[in-house]
């Protein structure tokens, strides 16, 4: 019985240590975001003014994808999608815009969410998470946490992998974590306001704003 112990705690202690190297070891995805995108300055925009999805501009799948640069952007980056006409795919809600949480677990956190045809993209908390058709990666987010767990080895800053996607239920956006697990995150309208739910029933809800808060422009 003892021998058997050993032998579950060392599979144990295994498959931690492989779980934890593949979060914060594995090879991080190459940066495909625009440079000038990231170069540029978000913070001065006027979110309330939405580009129309009247497939006059690019489609969703001729724009490279955005993904976190090393474990966080250093300020407020330009929108991913801002050349991107493509209308909304059937079932999604129009979430597009900033908003400024109000109420709940994340509390005065802000994200920027923009929307063409079936992708989506969430700036927020120095992350940007990127899924849907592209021209230089997969569907799903591949991306960092960088903001929750994040350390320094060797003089290099190591944060946690992530990877999930969003998917429209019914006006519902789904996020499953790597794609096919299940679903950590909804985000949905309430009325004017936009829900943040977590799988453990925590929300947060926010209210849409026009500009950038000051304290948010530097990540």
């Amino acid at each position: 019985m003892k021998r058997f112990l050993m032998r579950a705690l060392l599979v144990i202690v295994a498959l931690v240590g492989v779980a934890f190297y593949a979060l914060f070891f594995s090879s991080r995805p190459p940066l495909t975001t625009d440079p000038a995108t990231l170069a540029g300055d978000g913070s001065q925009i006027d979110y309330c003014v939405l580009p129309e999805l009247d497939n006059s501009g690019k489609r969703a799948v001729d724009i490279p994808k955005g993904n976190t640069p090393g474990c966080s952007y250093s300020h407020f980056p330009l929108p991913i999608l801002a050349q991107c006409t493509e209308p909304l795919v059937d079932g999604a809600d129009d979430l597009r815009g900033l908003w400024k949480a109000y109420e709940g677990r994340h509390a005065n956190h802000v994200e920027r969410v923009e929307q063409c045809g079936s992708r989506t993209v969430i700036t927020a908390a120095g992350i940007i998470h990127d899924y849907g058709p592209n021209s230089t990666l997969g569907l799903n987010t591949n991306d960092v946490e960088g903001q929750v767990v994040s350390f320094e080895f060797l003089g290099k800053q190591r944060c946690a992998r992530t990877s999930a996607s969003m998917i429209w239920n019914d006006g519902v956006l789904d996020f499953h974590i790597f794609g096919v697990g299940p679903v950590v995150v909804r985000r949905y309208r309430e009325g004017e306001d936009l829900v943040w739910e977590y799988a453990d029933g925590a929300t947060t809800k926010m209210r849409r704003v026009c500009t950038l808060p000051e304290f948010h422009r530097l990540r």
